[in-house]
């Protein structure tokens, strides 16, 4: 029997670091699509919509006319969000407020942990159910780049992993948020659970 053929995930690459989560997907076997154009959405088995400045990611969005398409992808097929990708999944937005794809029932502050000046590389604790789906350790690293905070978890969202109290790593069906940056550290592991839902 043939080996499987790799799943394609994109990469939403209109603005942050889309180059960073193409390299972590490909060295968990992902055939990777840099997504710029909704017509790029056919085909791929996943999206992830990398870190950035949301508020321009929406405005590109809604130049290259992907916005709907995106939404209508979501309700179909894996997301995965970091940061300003967390943001755009969230169901509403502070701080200030935004619109958003709302494709999960969380609500974010923007920028919450401060500026620039403030980002950190820390350690977060995980839940159990989280080191049951992946590799030891329990644990992760995590880089936050003027990171938003996740202020409200509906019922249907789990959360996977806490810093400082606040959720940083929740899952809602098929899909996937991150405060933090895993495509920054040498830990693929939040990459491999992404993939496990393709």
């Amino acid at each position: 029997m043939p080996p499987a053929s790799p799943k394609r995930v994109g990469v939403l690459a209109l603005q942050g670091d889309f180059e960073a989560h193409r390299k972590a997907l490909a060295a968990v076997g992902a055939s990777v699509v840099e997504v710029r154009t909704a017509a790029q959405l056919d085909g791929i088995d996943g999206l992830v919509i990398p870190g950035g400045e949301s508020s321009t990611m929406l405005k590109l969005l809604d130049a290259e006319n992907l916005t709907g398409a995106l939404a209508e992808f979501g309700g179909r097929r894996p997301i995965f969000g970091t940061c300003a990708g967390a943001i755009l999944l969230a169901k509403e937005v502070t701080r200030p407020a935004q619109a958003s794809l709302a494709l999960m029932d969380i609500d974010v502050e923007r920028n919450a942990y401060g500026r620039q000046l403030d980002s950190r590389v820390t350690h977060i604790a995980t839940e159990p159910e989280f080191g049951e789906r992946t590799r030891p350790p329990s644990d992760l690293e995590a880089v936050f780049i003027r990171a938003p905070i996740i202020r409200r978890v509906g019922a249907d969202a789990r959360v996977l992993a806490w810093y400082q109290g606040d959720p940083v790593l929740v899952e809602q069906g098929k899909h996937l948020v991150a405060t933090f940056h895993p495509e920054l550290t040498p830990d693929l592991r939040v990459h491999e659970l992404f993939m496990s839902k393709l």
